[in-house]
Parts: structure tokens; C-alpha cells; sequence
């Protein structure tokens, strides 16, 4: 789930969607808000004038090609509205994905919603379609740039935890089955055809465009749900 925190708005303070948030910000002159996976840093940011970050070169912060033929965003999230920190998500919870691919001045959208997933599972969702479509299109070979904000993805593939749980039988080192392991596998059985994709980390919503619409085209898929 995602809190969005309005600084400067027609009613600052924190919502639970991004149609909420958007109705407080859009149009007002010089609007301020991000988006944050934990509430606490959305309750700072509207206490202080921002989170504490590291110095900020750009919103990824890892390298990727300097001229890539594609940028992919992917993301995933989930509403469980009326649970504790820490619940399980409840079978009635919205959850949804989507990703957006830029090739040539051209845009090729996907998203998709399900009830009762989580955050993770809507990432990989995300991840999983967008290979597939790019696979289907021959941009398989083609420089790829992937930025999307979900550490859990990016660190299975980038620490190669992936090939580890693979090894294992799809295990942790702890012995306790890996999540979403359907996905996982999927995933694992389509990179091998992408020969020049890399795996870019961008903080949610900060400044990357393409970052902020995908995020906002999964909240418009749970709006429909």
C-alpha cells in the first residue's frame, strides 16, 4: 500500500489513493506532494521539508545504458484498507499492476488488477507482462533500460538470489519456500532472452515521469475494480 502526502494543496495531509491525492493537487499553483510505501515517512514529509535522502543525483540510482533503445517502468500495489500494519492482505483488497514502455517516441501501456494479492505479487505481475510484451515485439535484443521502484525485484535479480532459490528448489537459505514462486520462475525462464536489459532502481514518484504514471495507472485500475 502507498500513503500520498500533500505538502502544498487545496488540503494538505495523507491519503490512501492517488485519486485523493490527485483532487487536492491538480491544478493548484506549485503543489508539493510525494508518494511513500511506509506512513511515517509521508507523516515526516509533512513535518520537515524532506525525508532524509542521500544526496540526489538523479531518481535512479543505478547506472543503465546511456542511450537505450527502450525505458521500461513496471510497478505494483495494493489497498488493504482497514488492516494493521503487518496483517494479511484480505480476499475483498484491491491490488493491481502496470507498465509502460517507450520505444521511438512511441508508448505501449499494460495494467491488470486482482483481489486479494499483495504489493510484491503486483510487481512481479508487472515485470512478468512487460518481458512478454517486449518478447512478442522482437525488443528482446534491443537496449533496455528497467526502472522500476520495488527492491524486492530488483535485489532477487540483481544479488542473484533468483538463481539461488532456483538452485535450492525454490527455497530460501532459511529452508521456507520462496513467494510468489509461480512468477519467480516465469521470470526466470524469460530473461535469459533479453540480452541487453538493465535493472534500474528509481525512488516512488519522486522525479521520474515514467515512474509516476504507471503508479497512476495502476490506482485508475483499482478505481475500476
Amino acid at each position: 500500500m502507498k500513503f500520498y502526502a500533500v505538502r502544498k494543496g487545496r488540503k494538505p495531509g495523507i491519503y490512501s489513493t492517488w485519486s485523493e491525492c490527485e483532487t487536492q493537487v491538480k491544478g493548484f499553483p506549485k503543489a508539493e506532494y510525494k508518494s511513500f510505501r511506509q506512513r511515517t515517512d509521508a507523516e515526516s514529509y509533512l513535518q520537515k521539508n524532506e525525508v532524509s535522502n542521500p544526496p540526489k543525483k538523479s531518481s535512479a540510482v543505478q547506472s543503465g545504458w546511456k542511450n537505450p533503445d527502450i525505458l521500461l517502468f513496471t510497478d505494483g500495489g495494493s489497498r488493504n484498507h482497514g488492516n494493521h500494519a503487518g496483517d494479511h492482505v484480505h480476499a475483498d483488497d484491491k491490488a493491481a499492476w502496470a507498465f509502460l514502455i517507450r520505444r521511438d517516441g512511441h508508448n505501449v501501456r499494460g495494467t491488470g488488477g486482482e483481489y486479494g494479492a499483495t504489493n510484491n505479487r503486483m510487481e512481479l505481475m508487472a515485470l512478468r507482462n512487460a518481458l512478454k510484451v517486449l518478447g512478442q515485439r522482437g525488443w528482446n535484443h534491443e537496449k533496455i533500460n528497467a526502472i522500476l521502484d520495488s527492491r524486492y525485484v530488483l535485489q532477487a535479480i540483481q544479488k542473484n538470489w533468483l538463481q539461488s532459490w532456483k538452485r535450492n528448489g525454490w527455497r530460501k537459505s532459511s529452508g521456507e519456500t520462496v513467494a510468489n514462486q509461480e512468477l519467480w520462475q516465469e521470470i526466470d525462464r524469460l530473461l535469459p532472452y533479453f540480452s541487453q536489459i538493465k535493472f534500474i532502481w528509481t525512488k516512488g514518484h519522486a522525479d521520474n515521469k515514467g515512474n509516476v504514471i504507471v503508479d497512476q495507472m495502476l490506482n485508475a485500475k483499482m478505481d475500476q475494480m
